[in-house]
């Protein structure tokens, strides 16, 4: 978001107090606040111990040692939020940048509420003035890398009309084809079925010496998926992809079985080679050959926030959605192919079907009657207590607690439990279906 100039215009009015006029490098040296006047600023907000500020900070790291190789005047300025001065030096030791240091509370303090800090992490990009210019450098990082610099306004206008044009102008080839290389890599097995199906032309390859896991590999020309529907898995080694990915196993065999023309190409986010055939090693698809940049790359053009998450490609070329876990998390292999018109069906059904649903519902989860809700009354976006996945719209909501499932995962009490709620309830003239959980 663009924010408007301060009236300090200084960055010794933002960065000293009354006592200090420094900011401290991470082996402890002073460096006086004037030497970075003139430069542009990022103060980041940050602390140990919540997990996105892990992940973001070898990602702005590596965009700062980028910028300082070009010899562009940036500095970064860290705004700790650590329990105490041990650990603040622990997690200020993974950065190469400056910071307050950590007993200036009063400091921190102030830099908070000037700049309505209200989630970790969080960028702050200052112009040399010192005045304010954006409030979500964290989302530029994530999405231009190094290109965000210097983050004015007239920068951000000419990034996004870059965008705007590779998007226009998108292919499956240009999205995997990278650097000359037009293949992606499968398992044996599964492309021995496909040569015998299609006659695809494939090239066998080994990956050798640069991994304790060894996994025998073919190549696939990227040419071979052009006019499918093709999902771009973004993924690693971690849980919430271990759960996303068996359930995404589940519903691409079932496609396969189905004869669709569907494909998944795996676009890891592992951290190393070894970690990357790990979960290669447990999906049936097909997977962009381990590059660490080329991941970082398509991952910054559609601007992907958080993983697992997985991107569909329409048989033109051209994405169709960007919120393909959600969705097969909502309509399981009824997404396919993800299309407007495919959700709007899928909508339609489910409004009809709801009006089987009763009102209100004794779910074994959770103590309260639960009510029935829909988009047009109180339901939205939300996160299904019960499977942990994002639902939309129909929902059974508790109004008391604001507790919220799916349709589908909603489970009726037992027939004794439910006897007693309703003698403790009394009549309220609530129902509890027998077969919501199937619908």
């Amino acid at each position: 978001m663009e924010g408007g100039g301060s009236g300090d215009g200084s960055l010794t009015n933002v960065l000293a107090s009354p006592n200090r006029d420094f900011v401290i490098s991470p082996s402890g040296d002073k460096v006086s606040v004037k030497e970075l006047e003139g430069k542009t600023i990022g103060l980041y907000f940050a602390a140990n111990w919540y997990s996105k500020c892990e992940t973001f900070n070898p990602v702005l790291a590596q965009v700062y040692a980028q910028l300082k190789e070009q010899g562009l005047k940036f500095e970064v300025v860290f705004v700790s939020s650590d329990e105490d001065q041990s650990l603040f030096e622990q997690f200020h030791s993974k950065m190469p940048w400056l910071a307050v240091p950590f007993n200036d509370l009063q400091a921190k303090r102030g830099l908070t509420e000037r700049y309505h800090i209200e989630g970790i992490p969080s960028l702050i990009i200052l112009n040399p003035n010192g005045e304010l210019l954006r409030t979500d450098g964290v989302d530029l990082i994530y999405r231009y890398g190094c290109q965000a610099y210097p983050f004015t306004p007239e920068r951000m206008i000419e990034l996004e009309a870059e965008e705007k044009s590779r998007h226009a102008s998108q292919t499956l080839e240009k999205l995997l084809a990278i650097n000359g290389r037009d293949y992606v890599l499968s398992h044996k097995e599964q492309v021995c079925m496909a040569l015998f199906n299609s006659k695809l032309k494939i090239f066998f390859t080994f990956l050798e010496n640069q991994a304790s896991v060894k996994v025998s590999v073919l190549q696939v020309l990227v040419s071979n998926l052009v006019g499918k529907t093709v999902g771009l898995y973004f993924s690693a080694n971690c849980s919430p992809c271990a759960k996303f990915t068996s359930r995404l196993v589940s519903i691409y065999d079932s496609l396969k079985e189905k004869n669709k023309e569907f494909e998944i190409v795996f676009v890891s986010m592992d951290k190393d080679l070894d970690e990357f055939l790990q979960c290669f090693n447990g999906m049936p698809w097909l997977a962009l050959p381990y590059d660490n940049e080329s991941s970082k790359d398509l991952s910054r053009y559609f601007d992907i926030k958080g993983i697992p998450s997985l991107i569909i490609v329409g048989p033109d070329g051209k994405t169709v959605t960007r919120d393909g876990r959600n969705l097969i998390n909502l309509h399981m292999e009824m997404a396919f192919p993800f299309t407007e018109a495919q959700l709007q069906l899928l909508q339609e059904r489910i409004d009809e079907e709801a009006k089987a649903y009763p009102t209100t519902f004794h779910h074994v989860g959770h103590q309260h009657v639960l009510n029935l809700v829909s988009a047009n009354s109180g339901g939205g976006p939300y996160i299904c207590c019960e499977c942990d996945e994002q639902g939309s719209g129909w929902a059974y909501q508790c109004i008391d607690c604001g507790y919220e499932v799916h349709l589908k995962c909603v489970n009726e009490v037992g027939k004794e439990t439910e006897k007693n709620n309703q003698e403790f309830d009394g009549h309220d003239g609530s129902i509890s279906a027998t077969n919501a959980a199937e619908s």
